[in-house]
């Protein structure tokens, strides 16, 4: 029997959906998928796909003379190694589908498109949230869509130990990450954090607004008992170390970082952004506050210091979610599936 061939068009940078992206090459490599990949040059995370098949580098600036190049290459490839499916991974690499044929061409969206017309040639949309769905419905998509969620990787996690940072084994530790970026509520998590009498924080991440985020820690009287981690290339070993994880983003449309945190076994908090306010309960898996109420982080940042049951019980709480619908071999035989035309 032929294996699958997967074609990954990616564009992005270094954050959220790239690590998925990530975690799902390694599912897929696992159920014995072939694989190739079209990404940007020198990503952080290459090494970790790299094993899993051919990789070509290039921005896909269509003014350059790469950019025009770009598309014969991959139409050369593709009539060669004749991939079962192409899946492009955002708006900017659905593009290239005007410009290459395979049995199957889907985009996957992790944030809710402005519009549609990078899409015309796809066969298929798939969203991570319902509410990505929801909208792309509302702005006229009209051929097939599936929601089809992410998963934490499946590894076994080792807790770092908190001498490697400098922290203090008793203090009580707060994590925090994702890009360095506005939407990402980082200088909330600091602000929150700030007020937890004696408390200790991990930012893990990197991005435009690290000096911004470091200043805020002096400014608000935190520096000394806040660590950058930068990037990691497996956060939850980190997370793991925490006694509670912070989730402060203003725009979340899923919220990879949660369910890492769940995989951790560490207690979260989290906004009522798009991603979480769907898929977490309050009080069951995770303590939900508003997007900017900083009082409100601090208070729920407080009760799971004082209260180990309720800490106890979110994790338990975590753990129940991500088996129930969020685990790898659902979400792997679910991309399976419409691989094979099933949509």
């Amino acid at each position: 029997m032929t294996a699958t061939r997967i074609l990954h068009l990616h564009f992005g940078k270094d954050g959220g959906a790239e690590r998925f992206m990530v975690n799902l090459a390694g599912g897929l490599a696992e159920r014995g998928v072939e694989q190739r990949f079209v990404i940007r040059p020198d990503r952080i995370w290459k090494p970790e796909i790299a094993g899993h098949g051919e990789i070509i580098e290039d921005h896909f600036r269509r003014l350059s003379i790469s950019g025009q190049i770009l598309p014969w290459r991959i139409r050369r490839m593709v009539r060669t190694w004749r991939p079962n499916a192409i899946m492009a991974w955002m708006p900017r690499a659905s593009r290239l589908m005007s410009m290459i044929e395979a049995p199957v061409r889907l985009t996957r969206l992790g944030d809710y498109p402005r519009h549609l017309r990078h899409f015309q040639k796809c066969d298929l949309l798939v969203t991570n949230t319902p509410g990505i769905a929801e909208h792309c419905r509302n702005i006229g998509w009209d051929k097939p869509l599936k929601v089809v969620s992410n998963f934490a990787r499946q590894i076994d996690v080792h807790p770092v130990a908190r001498a490697q940072y400098d922290t203090p084994e008793d203090a009580f530790l707060v994590g925090g990450s994702g890009r360095f970026v506005n939407r990402k509520g980082l200088d909330a998590v600091i602000r929150a954090v700030a007020q937890v009498p004696d408390a200790w924080l991990w930012l893990a991440g990197t991005g435009r607004e690290e000096e911004g985020l470091r200043q805020l820690a002096k400014d608000v009287g935190i520096a000394e008992r806040t660590r950058f981690l930068g990037w990691l290339d497996e956060p939850m070993h980190a997370m793991a170390s925490t006694d509670a994880y912070l989730m402060a983003s203003r725009h979340e449309p899923l919220g990879n970082v949660v369910l890492e945190a769940w995989h951790a076994g560490v207690p979260v908090v989290s906004t009522r952004s798009e991603g979480p306010s769907w898929f977490a309960t309050d009080e069951k898996d995770a303590l939900m506050v508003d997007i900017d109420a900083i009082d409100q982080m601090t208070a729920a940042l407080n009760r799971i210091r004082t209260d180990r049951t309720l800490a106890a019980n979110l994790v338990k709480g975590g753990h129940a979610t991500l088996e129930a619908g969020f685990t790898r071999q659902q979400v792997v035989d679910q991309y399976l599936a419409i691989f094979r035309g099933e949509f």
